[in-house]
């Protein structure tokens, strides 16, 4: 029986390149390799007579970079929001290591990881500076990101994510969600558990059938042991939590139903990051905010982006 959601991925990729990205792997190093839609205009095909080897150009467009979530790579998170952006902005979307085919032998699962490799990965894009959209376990990346490499992040904006996950704040969201485990709620292995998970991530209840359900599960829940490990490298101990100095601006785009991370967490991180950090909530929408409400989630993003540009002018 045909895999629906396998099916549909030709259609996405066709709609993607429509809208200016399209698919490249890199390997970052033997055993390594992360999969990137890139913008169209830097992938270079050899002319007539030239040996038949494809090149990248480096972007000449100021770079925004989505991480994508743990419930689906990247293309998917971000769908509604490339199309929104390419005609200003380079747009990049990775795949995550283990999720979209991305992979690596290293052992290593922390989100200090998945950051060091994408920006290698970046670099080897041609990417030298850029904005991070991060949602949720992207969010954590980002972070790590922009805390390590703040040469490279020049901004950040952050939806339904929390700067690292302590003790404290994975203990409280999952008995608020009657969850036993991390691996419970994200990495669900059957229809009745997907549903569950979509259940608290949106604001309002989504209806597919149970054979779709099945698909996504089959399609979007591969390297299961793999992430499980990323799960479990996810939490720290609260002694060990502490609030890094970002010098770049950083926007803090919600849903105001939130049930995962609530915006409760978005206001206190706000005050713990300081004067660079603002907060936009928006209104009839969840974890998913920007699939519930892509129209103005992408207003909301490119409002923040134009005015980051403006500043810079200015400057």
């Amino acid at each position: 029986m045909v895999n629906l959601v396998a099916a549909q991925k030709p259609l996405m990729n066709g709609l993607m390149k429509m809208a200016g990205v399209q698919p490249y792997s890199v390997e970052i190093e033997p055993g390594t390799v992360m999969n990137f839609w890139v913008p169209c205009e830097t992938v270079k095909k050899p002319g007539k007579g030239e040996k038949k080897v494809t090149h990248l150009e480096k972007p000449t467009k100021p770079v925004v970079v989505l991480v994508h979530g743990f419930a689906a790579e990247g293309i998917v998170t971000w769908q509604f929001q490339v199309g929104a952006l390419t005609k200003k902005y380079s747009v990049y979307v990775p795949d995550l290591l283990f999720f979209g085919g991305s992979i690596t032998d290293k052992p290593d699962r922390s989100p200090t990881f998945q950051a060091e490799y994408l920006v290698q990965g970046l670099r080897k894009l041609g990417v030298e500076k850029c904005v991070v959209v991060g949602f949720s376990y992207g969010g954590m990346v980002a972070f790590k990101m922009a805390q390590m490499y703040p040469h490279m992040v020049e901004a950040m904006v952050v939806s339904g994510s929390i700067l690292a996950m302590t003790d404290s704040i994975s203990v409280e969201s999952l008995n608020r969600l009657g969850f036993s485990s991390s691996a419970e709620l994200l990495l669900p292995n059957s229809v009745k558990g997907l549903k569950a998970l979509l259940s608290v991530a949106a604001y309002k209840k989504l209806w597919f059938p149970d054979r779709l359900h099945k698909d996504y599960l089959e399609v979007m829940f591969t390297n299961r042991k793999e992430r499980a490990e990323l799960l479990e490298g996810l939490v720290i101990s609260n002694k060990d939590a502490t609030i890094p100095s970002f010098p770049q601006r950083i926007h803090l785009l919600w849903g105001e139903e939130d049930q995962i991370f609530k915006q409760e967490l978005a206001y206190n991180m706000k005050e713990q990051l300081g004067e660079n950090t603002t907060f936009k909530g928006i209104q009839k929408a969840g974890h998913l905010v920007h699939l519930e409400r892509p129209c103005v989630y992408n207003r909301c993003l490119k409002h923040f982006l134009a005015s980051l540009y403006a500043e810079q002018v200015k400057k």
